[in-house]
């Protein structure tokens, strides 16, 4: 009996060491992969840095206005005009914000105005289909008085 004890520790003391080596193989793994991920990282930002420095050094003033007057001929730029600067809220809808028209009152009235028009003046139901048929324009929403129009929204903390 003591035999078959023996045999069985020693059978249960492999599977630890099994279990044991292949946890410390895949931690092991995980800690490469760690350091395979954070050196990637380190590159990331490393290349980011040298985008922000060339970034500051082809956005210089001193660099532009050499450029522009060097090719103000080819380019003919213009300053741009303060009146020309307009606030998002000013800017009218995209097509997708447009509400659609309901169509089935646009068919109604068009075949009422149609009728009652083509009776009236065969070149007017023409112009009552297309009027019918015209979409609302988007308007800009006009600024307000107390608003400042002068004021640049920068995003920067008064106090």
């Amino acid at each position: 009996m003591l035999k078959t004890f023996d045999l069985v520790l020693i059978g249960v003391m492999t599977a630890t060491a099994t279990v044991t080596y292949t946890i410390k193989h895949r931690a092991e793994l995980k800690v490469e992969e760690v350091h395979r991920l954070e050196a990637e990282i380190k590159l990331e930002k490393d290349t980011i840095d040298l985008l922000k420095a060339d970034w500051a050094l082809q956005s210089q003033p001193n660099r532009l206005e050499r450029l522009v007057k060097a090719y103000n001929e080819e380019l003919k730029l213009q300053p741009t005009e303060s009146t020309a600067l307009v606030h998002a809220k000013e800017l009218p809808m995209l097509k997708s914000e447009v509400p659609v028209p309901d169509v089935t009152e646009a068919k109604v009235s068009a075949k009422g105005a149609t009728v009652a028009s083509a009776k009236a003046a065969p070149d007017t139901a023409k112009g009552a289909q297309a009027a019918a048929k015209a979409q609302p324009v988007p308007m800009p929403a006009p600024r307000g008085e107390a608003e400042d129009a002068d004021q640049i929204e920068t995003g920067s903390v008064e106090e």
